[in-house]
């Protein structure tokens, strides 16, 4: 169960960020080179590559912190969760 609510708040995060960094990244390269063309193309690259190493980013997060959790567990250490 926990896996899946993993997943599916990835899936948002990740869908939330794209839109955001969709929405920066044209704005910056419109207002820098005042040609729609151009904030288009720059705009929508940039994101599409960066929401996809964020996905990774985030992905390698939260298996490391359920490794880590799996660790600390199995070793009996009191374990503080946030």
């Amino acid at each position: 169960m926990s896996r899946l609510i993993f997943n599916h708040e990835t899936l948002a995060k990740t869908l939330t960020y794209c839109l955001m960094h969709f929405t920066v990244a044209i704005t910056v390269a419109y207002l820098l080179s005042q040609d729609w063309g151009i904030a288009l193309s720059i705009g929508i690259i940039e994101p599409l590559v960066q929401t996809g190493f964020f996905n990774v980013h985030e992905r390698s997060w939260n298996k490391a912190k359920t490794n880590y959790h799996r660790r600390v567990m199995d070793s009996g250490l009191p374990v503080c969760v946030r």
